[in-house]
């Protein structure tokens, strides 16, 4: 890829982030340019690689090249930078590594929006210097501590080396399973040492929250100041829905008009079922994604590819036959590509 066509690439990443929640960070543009995954990212905070470069699919250099584009792009838009210290989720809390070149702090900057009031910028500083969740995994194979050679259900990283909860220091910790914010939310803050329990999905290919271990103490008086507020909190959970279903409705109203602007030729109730089906909350949907939120044309057309791919085409047929998906993708191509000319041509 060329430097310019790089550039080009990293702007468009970097606008989408900034539109989005208005700073913009390395790990938003890596993230973007899909050279890693969120499920990198985790792995790499967790504490469980030396370097993100290891698990990009680009090398050190093309990362240090991207840091400096994005730090080029940043300020000819007049961003803010405020430095981020990034330490990693084990025990150790030592400093998090982007590559093995010495030099980590074109890395760590965040760009912040100059409309951000000095209130959220000191917002956004404080929550990115307090230290991470301590993580713990559930792991999904078996496993063996390297301080004890024993083995348990759950693992925290040390120096790069899986432990026991008995070796770090945390088997005094109960489990709280996620599923209640207020409750999760309360005993976290009650509790003197917590850490956040994921495991690896392997369908989804992330690492996904299983709940939290607390103090047992802690659990007890959280589940207290639950119980004396549940009406209070069932009444704003009430109010909150509401909020969000509104919300809901304007942006796909907002997605359906630029449909309707990028593919004059799909029909207007055939736009509003594209937008409301790949943006419903929750989904996990391209609609949901912050391109979309930010009417990226391509993430419009990703939703619109989605909705020809399974309405248009035998493409969920071939799957429940037993064709595999890159084959069944590969077999239906042309099909899309005609459909998609139509909806931007008004023909057929």
């Amino acid at each position: 890829m060329s430097k310019p066509n790089l550039a080009r690439r990293v702007a468009q990443a970097a606008e989408i982030a900034l539109a989005d929640h208005r700073y913009v960070t390395f790990i938003d543009v890596v993230t973007g340019l899909r050279w890693l995954h969120t499920r990198h990212v985790d792995v790499w905070r967790q504490g469980r690689a030396a370097t993100l470069a290891e698990l990009a699919a680009v090398d050190g250099d093309r990362l240090l090249t991207t840091a400096a584009l994005l730090r080029s792009w940043a300020e000819a838009k007049g961003l803010r930078p405020v430095p981020a210290p990034y330490v990693s989720g084990s025990r150790d809390r030592r400093p998090l590594r982007f590559t093995a070149h010495p030099e980590q702090e074109p890395f760590t900057v965040h760009w912040l929006s100059p409309d951000l009031s000095e209130a959220r910028v000191r917002r956004i500083a404080e929550r990115q210097a307090r230290p991470p969740d301590l993580v713990v995994v559930e792991p999904s194979a078996a496993w063996t501590c390297a301080g004890c050679a024993d083995t348990g259900p759950y693992l925290i990283m040390e120096d790069d080396r899986p432990h026991c909860l008995t070796c770090a220091d945390l088997d005094h910790l109960v489990f709280l399973p996620a599923g209640n914010a207020a409750l999760s939310r309360r005993a976290k803050q009650e509790s003197g040492l917590a850490a956040v329990v994921v495991r690896f999905d392997r369908r989804r290919k992330v690492y996904q929250r299983r709940g939290l271990l607390v103090e047992e103490e802690a659990l007890a008086r959280a589940e207290e100041r639950c119980l004396a507020d549940e009406e209070a909190r069932s009444r704003r959970r009430e109010r909150d829905r509401e909020r969000r279903a509104e919300q809901d409705v304007v942006y796909q109203e907002r997605m359906a008009a630029e449909i309707a602007r990028l593919f004059p030729g799909c029909p207007p109730e055939r736009a509003r079922s594209i937008a409301e089906h790949a943006g419903l909350r929750g989904s996990g949907r391209v609609g949901r994604t912050a391109a979309a939120r930010a009417l990226d044309e391509n993430a419009i057309t990703l939703a619109v590819i989605a909705s020809i791919r399974h309405q248009d085409t035998g493409y969920d047929g071939m799957l429940m036959a037993g064709v595999p998906r890159a084959e069944a993708r590969e077999r239906i191509r042309d099909a899309i590509d005609r459909r998609l000319a139509e909806f931007r041509t008004g023909s057929g």
